[in-house]
């Protein structure tokens, strides 16, 4: 065999990477998960329910689904299984979603009982005590029932569909066996109709009840069910909105205190994410805003929770330290950069006597730019630099381009002080979000009359719009639609009136309409523009905007050095400019060594000027 062959032969037969690993870590972990525990085999098989016997004790299954969609899978995690208790919580969810909390906190409480899941014992009030256990759950049941009437479990079977991301079946087997089985249940049932938290159709209720019990679902389901908790109600597997946020704060509390049965305590002080458990050997944790984990091995301990699932939970909290209480979060880091517009420009290109007043006004315009989520912790920390610390500038922009969300605690704090330093005579200008954006809702929702609120989606929009005040304010602004004289190019300073008539007279005066490219990438270089009147933009193929040129100011003057295009130039306002062709312009360098000499040296400390301006923007972001 050639060296050629060889290679092709070692070629074939090694995986192909698509990236720096085979495999990424937290998969890896759950891979030794599994192969570690799945020798376990303690526990017993659920037998109240005879249908739930006939499981396969080596069934073992860990599915994981991060908040952004992605989804872990090992071992059987498409086996299917019924939800039995862990329907518990996402019924609570639904009830409170249909009948509000006042009615569902008048029903069932929300304390541990103590005792066993399927206790028949209320409260001194005589409600259960809490959705977690049988007579909560079945209450539950009860309210939608009241509600929907014979479409309360197809409103149950959807509901949690969406919290899966795909429609979900019943086993029927296991449906008829609780109902032949579920003496106990109707006991809590009838107890519960006696103190009237039930309809008079006990019987309808207990049937909803047993149907979402007998609900089938998959490790991987209930991972995205999880997930859907943890990312503030929606599924991030499909986009849908399931919950509203307000509604999975009330489901994972009750879940944190109750959901492992009389385990709670002892899961909550080990594990610390809340969670739900049932006897079909599903377990479903959802850490809010990181994480929703399921689970799946029908082997229980005596608390009837699932050994192995058990086992991998406690193992991804205590590697990752995932307990919820035990959080660590510095809210300095939460103001990315604070500065003022002294050498950072934004994109728009000024005439001189523009750029000598924000020189000297520079300080009038400061820029917060934030990172992170921002919460209580952090805008607290934000407002308390607006409020207490110098520079006190008239112009605050404030930039949340990295802030993917905030919280209403937050938002309230933030609006507040935005109120109060407009009444002050402070104009706020956020950045870095559309005006559909649930941040900007956020805010603007909590800002008392934001007559001095602006908004702009991009940074460098709001930093040009902060600049073109402080012009105007100090005389200085200059109509796009007036003509400049070509003697006001940088590229043609020092030149004198007969210099520049040349160059005029080697020129041919342009007009576009707003809109119309005048420069194409890629194209030949072969001339340069003065714009005259009007504004255009310098863009690359991406829609990156480089720069804005007004009246006064040259494009496509890299000609001189470059041989085609590289970047687009377009019209934003009706355009007048001179072109002047690179041949005619060459020929009279030629004949003019001494104007040539000048223009080439404009041209250098225009370039100069760039440099220096994206040194100072570096440095910036070097500084923090």
């Amino acid at each position: 065999m050639d060296a050629q062959t060889s290679r092709s032969a070692s070629a074939a037969s090694t995986p192909r990477l698509t990236g720096y690993l085979t495999k990424p870590p937290l998969r890896r972990f759950l891979t030794d998960c599994h192969a570690e525990f799945r020798t376990d085999n303690s526990g017993e098989l659920a037998d109240y329910i005879p249908e739930l016997k006939r499981a396969n004790p080596a069934h073992f299954g860990i599915a994981l689904v991060t908040i952004d969609g992605h989804v872990y899978e090992v071992g059987d995690s498409d086996v299917p299984f019924t939800i039995q208790s862990v329907s518990k919580a996402f019924v609570f969810a639904l009830a409170l979603e249909m009948v509000g909390e006042e009615r569902v906190a008048a029903t069932i409480g929300v304390e541990p009982s103590g005792e066993a899941f399927n206790s028949i014992r209320l409260t001194n009030d005589n409600r259960p005590f809490n959705p977690m256990v049988n007579a909560g759950a079945i209450a539950c049941s009860g309210l939608i029932y009241e509600v929907d009437g014979k479409g309360a479990f197809e409103r149950v079977r959807a509901k949690l569909s969406q919290f899966a991301g795909r429609e979900l079946g019943v086993d029927e087997a296991v449906h008829a066996s609780e109902t032949a089985t579920g003496n106990r249940n109707r006991a809590i049932a009838w107890l519960l109709r006696n103190y009237a938290v039930l309809p008079d159709d006990v019987d309808a209720v207990l049937d909803v009840y047993f149907r979402q019990c007998a609900i089938l679902v998959t490790a991987r389901d209930l991972a995205v069910m999880a997930a859907t908790l943890a990312n503030r109600g929606i599924n991030p597997v499909t986009g849908v909105q399931v919950i509203t946020p307000n509604i999975v704060a009330r489901t994972l509390s009750v879940m944190t205190s109750s959901g492992m049965y009389d385990y709670a305590g002892e899961w909550t002080y080990r594990v610390g994410i809340p969670a739900k458990s049932g006897v079909g050997g599903g377990i479903v944790a959802a850490l809010p805003s990181q994480l929703g984990l399921g689970t799946f091995s029908p082997l229980l301990d005596n608390h009837f929770n699932s050994v192995r699932g058990l086992k991998v939970c406690e193992a991804l909290s205590a590697r990752f330290d995932l307990h919820m209480l035990n959080r660590n979060a510095d809210v300095r880091t939460s103001i990315m950069a604070d500065y003022d517009v002294y050498g950072i420009s934004s994109r728009r290109s000024r005439q001189p006597h523009e750029q000598q007043i924000l020189d000297e006004r520079h300080s009038d315009i400061r820029v917060l730019e934030l990172v992170g989520a921002m919460n209580f912790g952090t805008i607290d920390y934000v407002t308390r630099r607006l409020t207490s610390e110098p520079p006190n500038a008239p112009l605050l922009i404030i930039d949340f381009r990295r802030v993917p969300d905030i919280t209403a605690a937050g938002a309230e704090l933030l609006g507040e002080t935005l109120t109060a330093l407009g009444n002050s005579g402070v104009t706020a200008i956020l950045s870095g979000f559309e005006e559909s954006s649930a941040v900007w809702t956020a805010i603007a929702a909590r800002t008392a009359e934001p007559r001095r609120l602006r908004h702009f989606a991009l940074l460098d929009d709001a930093i040009e719009w902060a600049e073109d005040q402080v012009i105007y304010r100090f005389g200085g602004f200059t109509d796009v639609k007036e003509s400049a004289h070509l003697g006001e190019q940088a590229l043609l300073a020092e030149l004198d009136a007969e210099e520049i008539a040349a160059i005029v007279k080697l020129s041919t005066t342009r007009h576009y309409a707003a809109g119309q490219r005048i420069i194409a990438v890629g194209e030949p270089a072969n001339s340069l523009f003065f714009l005259q009147s009007g504004m255009v933009s310098v863009k690359l193929r991406s829609g990156v905007r480089l720069a804005s040129l007004g009246p006064g100011m040259e494009f496509g003057e890299m000609a001189i050095l470059e041989q085609s295009r590289s970047a687009d130039v377009l019209a934003d306002t009706p355009v007048t400019c001179l072109e002047l062709p690179l041949d005619s312009f060459a020929d009279y360098r030629r004949l003019h060594p001494e104007t040539s000499l000048k223009i080439m040296r404009n041209l250098a400390a225009i370039l100069a000027r760039r440099l220096v301006a994206a040194n100072a923007k570096v440095d910036l972001l070097s500084a923090y």
